[in-house]
Parts: C-alpha cells; sequence; structure tokens
C-alpha cells in the first residue's frame, strides 16, 4: 500500500470503527455469560416461604418462588462516552407471591447483607467468574481476526 496522504488516517479509522464493532459484540456476549451465571447463582437448592433456606451464608440465595432468578436481566448496550455500556442486575417489577419486598431490593439485601449479617452473594460472583474465565476466552475469540497486517 502506497503511502499517499491520508493514507494512515483512513487506515486508522477503519481499525478505530472495527475495534467499536468488535467491543460492542464482546460485551453483549460477556453481559449474557454474567446474567446466565447470576441465574445459576441464585438457585442453590430450594424451600417454601417460611422454612429454613438450605443455602449456607456466603453462597448463592435457595429459590422459593423463582422471582428473584427471574428478575436477573440486563439492559440494551448502549453507546457511552468512549466506549459502550450495559447494566446487570434485578429488573424491577417483580414481586414474589409471598411478600410485599420487591426482587430488586431483596436481591440487594441479599449481596449486601440481611439483618443478621449473612449474605447469599450471586450477582458478584457471576461478574468475577465472567471477567476472571470468560472474558479472556472472548476477547481471543473477537478479536482474533480482521486486523490489518502492516
Amino acid at each position: 500500500m502506497e503511502l499517499r496522504p491520508g493514507v494512515f488516517t483512513r487506515l486508522f479509522s477503519e481499525i478505530q470503527r472495527d475495534a467499536q464493532l468488535k467491543s460492542r459484540t464482546l460485551l453483549v456476549q460477556l453481559a449474557d455469560v454474567i446474567e446466565r451465571q447470576a441465574k445459576i447463582n441464585a438457585n442453590v437448592g430450594a424451600h417454601k416461604a417460611g422454612t429454613p433456606t438450605p443455602a449456607r451464608p456466603g453462597t448463592g440465595p435457595a429459590v422459593i418462588s423463582g422471582t428473584l432468578r427471574r428478575s436477573i436481566t440486563h439492559s440494551p448496550v448502549v453507546p457511552s462516552g468512549t466506549g459502550w455500556e450495559t447494566r446487570i442486575g434485578t429488573a424491577v417489577g417483580f414481586t414474589p407471591p409471598y411478600g410485599r419486598t420487591p426482587a430488586s431490593q431483596y436481591g440487594l439485601y441479599l449481596e449486601t447483607g440481611l439483618r443478621n449479617g449473612a449474605t447469599y452473594p450471586f450477582l458478584s460472583p457471576a461478574y468475577r467468574f465472567a471477567i476472571i474465565t470468560v472474558a479472556p476466552q472472548l476477547y481471543r475469540q473477537v478479536f482474533s481476526t480482521g486486523w490489518p497486517r502492516f
């Protein structure tokens, strides 16, 4: 490729555009992984409302009605500043049939600590798993093809 005026500018703008699209693709896949893993983590046994939980503090919560698990979702990936953004967590509008506390609020209590101090995290372990284990694999998969050679 001959180095005429504007060649580097055009080439680097193409690389930047390609990197933006690949970054979005990576984040979409990563959000799906975190959501799926959080739903798995929020399924440590089952019990009826008002009975002791089989889950141990430090592990994910046990299922009573499945409302918390159903409320776990992520927002669409949208442009934000110089990159992309999505939010993963419990959605509003989900209330279990046996109580008045919304799943979004109950999920926060489980992650940060109940009145007795016990935590039953499901979202933060899913995030750590995705970032440490899955993200490097996805990164290699998404960014390994299509880069121009100099």
